[in-house]
């Protein structure tokens, strides 16, 4: 997944740091954040094992959004139409054979902090066969969202992918590395946490659902046409807050872990926005606003485990 932000580079190294997309960091952080949290909850927290599990992510999403690009350019779906803007292969500020030398760096990167990841916190074999599928898997799916003869963002497979790698297998994971088992404990603020990436996927594809549609990207916001793109939303963020409800109503016994709450005024207020929208461009900067309102959830979350 990739999150498009208004820029318009004009220098070749404006364009490679609008085609990095250093605002997409945050969220691909939350999840690290979330899953480390949950870990501090039970006592069991390794601050390295965190700090090498966020350089992952890190590289991850870097890799997503170069990849994204890549294979946006090559297809031609990203087009002078479209309401976002676009990026440095687009306007031929960066040439193909540059995007993949610096997809490839940022692979070998990846691999790196991986298996630094896995040095320090497996110690069993199962373990470390495990979590290499797993980041194999990762970075596959980082570069096969766009890029390839069938990628699945173009078959509307975007969403369930960002809630089980953003959600599932990045908090889960997170946790699991640290505490050296797994509870189902976790599996709860995952969900939210993968569904609120999810939001903000949809509210990308929101923007660009006349464009990728014409350009044959069939995401699910284009399957599900714009009405019914506007209700799945309410629908996976109010999930979302459920699934935190829940944990802190059933795992948690002090007013903090409330705390997301706060947020709920944000998220209202978004969706409101959201449904009242008919048209790409009043959409655009929602997207930015849904960016804010999930990392705040996420982060009062997290504020409030770490304080019980």
């Amino acid at each position: 997944m990739s999150i498009i932000t208004p820029c318009t580079p004009t220098t070749p190294a404006r364009a490679w740091l609008e085609s990095l997309r250093p605002k997409t960091l945050p969220l691909a952080f939350a999840s690290i954040v979330m899953g480390s949290a949950i870990a501090s909850l039970q006592g069991v927290f390794h601050p390295l094992i965190a700090l090498l599990a966020l350089l992952t992510a890190g590289c991850l999403q870097i890799l997503s959004n170069l990849a994204n690009d890549y294979g946006d350019a090559e297809k031609g779906s990203d087009t002078p139409d479209r309401v976002g803007p676009l990026r440095g292969m687009q306007k031929g500020l960066i040439t193909a054979t540059q995007m993949k030398r610096a997809i490839l760096l940022t692979i070998v990167l990846t691999i790196i902090c991986g298996i630094a990841l896995i040095a320090v916190a497996c110690h069993k074999p199962s373990d470390v066969a495990g979590f290499v599928i797993l980041g194999l898997l990762s970075i596959g799916a980082a570069i096969t969202y766009t890029v390839g003869t069938r990628p699945y963002g173009y078959m509307g497979l975007g969403d369930i992918s960002v809630l089980i790698f953003f959600g599932w297998i990045s908090v889960a994971g997170t946790f699991y590395l640290q505490a050296g088992y797994f509870d189902w404990i976790v599996m709860l603020p995952a969900t939210a946490t993968g569904l609120l990436a999810t939001a903000v996927l949809n509210i990308n594809n929101l923007r660009d659902i006349e464009t990728d549609s014409a350009n044959g990207k069939n995401t699910l916001a284009v399957r599900l046409g714009p009405v019914n793109a506007r209700r799945y939303h309410v629908i996976i963020l109010t999930a979302a807050v459920l699934c935190l409800a829940i944990f802190s109503a059933v795992h948690l016994h002090h007013w903090t872990g409330w705390l997301f709450i706060l947020a709920l005024p944000m998220l209202a207020k978004h969706l409101i926005r959201v449904m009242k929208t008919t048209t790409s461009t009043e959409v655009r900067p929602l997207l930015e606003h849904m960016v804010k309102t999930a990392l705040l959830t996420n982060v009062l979350f997290a504020v409030g485990l770490l304080l019980n």
